[in-house]
């Protein structure tokens, strides 16, 4: 297995890119918008960008996910959790907790964690055949070591879903 943080500062941001090298084929989560940082990765491990996953709707940053996949051809797999006013408005494949979306040799199980946002979904890694238990947990900003995220941001909704007060 191949994995990679990608760490933006100025943004507090993480996204990472995380492959299958016996396949050869890789996944981005939570893609910024200079997204040569991935192609690069890529590349230099001879791996190649098949799919794209979204922990949620960004509204902090603008996401690479869909410049990410017009230039790689890789699917894009986002929440179909959260209801009205939280839908993506573009082609993408659509996520429900439980779903497991392979790659090679890893499996990404979508848990639904709302709380930051309504459609936020995490993705639970598996490697196999290394282990049949998970190894890693890519939540967004819903969780992070030692705390939890900012379910603050969704205190209040108005009566129009997807319109913070």
């Amino acid at each position: 297995m191949f994995f990679e943080r990608v760490y933006d500062k100025s943004l507090a941001q993480a996204s990472y890119l995380i492959g299958c090298q016996k396949m050869g084929v890789a996944a981005v989560i939570d893609a910024k918008r200079d997204v040569d940082t991935y192609l690069e990765i890529a590349k230099a491990n001879q791996l190649k960008i098949t799919h794209i996953f979204e922990t949620h709707i960004h509204a902090d940053f603008l996401a690479g996910s869909r410049e990410l996949a017009a230039l790689t051809g890789a699917e894009m797999y986002l929440s179909a959790e959260g209801g009205e006013g939280w839908e993506y408005e573009f082609p993408h494949n659509r996520l429900k907790h439980g779903d497991v979306i392979k790659l090679g040799n890893l499996s990404f199980e979508v848990i639904h964690t709302p709380g930051h946002t309504p459609e936020s979904i995490s993705f639970l890694l598996t490697h196999h055949p290394a282990s049949q238990q998970p190894v890693m947990l890519f939540t967004g900003d819903f969780v992070f070591v030692g705390d939890v995220g900012r379910p603050d941001l969704l205190e209040k909704l108005q009566d129009s879903p997807g319109q913070l007060n």
